[in-house]
């Protein structure tokens, strides 16, 4: 199978079962996606959900946040991985949202990464998720699903994971692939047991035809 087959595949096979993907964090404004993105850095979506209500009731905009220190926003994140530093990311984050930008999230990658606590994937996730830009957020799912099926060889690095991506699908799809990735990584790609006997990208996928023998 060549590698514009593989691409072809995964595209049709994913638009088939998974038409209108979506993030499954839970947000209502730009600045509450790019709380949420903050704080599920190597943390599930599940309980960055369970802890955003009360936190966006407490500080609903960037200039409610702005206003608080990391100690007095780290109650509510107490749970999730890192708290202490993802409290001083949003801290800063807010100040510097409050400060420069007009309480608005910015729309470009640049502006974007001035911001304490984003860094490029959560940059992507903003520029795809809210304002609609063809961007790639490669997170661990993205990274190791990408690799496993074939559409990136030997990729190094997040960044080469990106531009990889970035050149084979079409522009119009970017923003889907992100989600068909990091669910289709999530829910069928895992880590660790991988669940090739139930995917339907099994016969395009690179893993499944070299590991069929061991997985089925």
């Amino acid at each position: 199978m060549t590698l514009k087959q593989r691409y072809d595949e995964a595209l049709r096979y994913f638009s088939e079962v998974m038409p209108e993907p979506h993030t499954e964090l839970h947000f209502d404004t730009p600045f509450q996606l790019l709380v949420a993105v903050i704080l599920s850095a190597q943390c599930t979506d599940k309980r960055v959900n369970m802890i955003t209500p009360a936190l966006f009731e407490a500080y609903p905009t960037a200039g409610d946040m702005a206003k608080a220190t990391p100690e007095e926003i780290l109650p509510y994140i107490a749970s999730v991985s890192y708290p202490n530093n993802k409290a001083k990311s949003l801290a800063g984050m807010a100040r510097m949202l409050h400060d420069e930008f007009n309480d608005q999230v910015p729309d470009s990658m640049d502006q974007l990464l001035k911001i304490p606590g984003v860094g490029r994937k959560t940059a992507n996730v903003i520029l795809s998720v809210v304002f609609g830009k063809a961007a790639m957020a490669v997170d661990t799912h993205v990274f190791r699903v990408a690799e496993r099926i074939g559409l990136t060889t030997g990729s190094t690095s997040p960044l080469a994971t990106e531009q990889t991506l970035m050149k084979h699908i079409p522009e119009n799809l970017v923003g889907k692939a992100h989600h068909w990735l990091i669910l289709h990584g999530r829910y069928t790609c895992k880590a660790r047991k991988p669940e090739c006997g139930t995917c339907g990208l099994a016969p395009a996928c690179r893993y499944y035809q070299k590991n069929q023998h061991e997985v089925r």
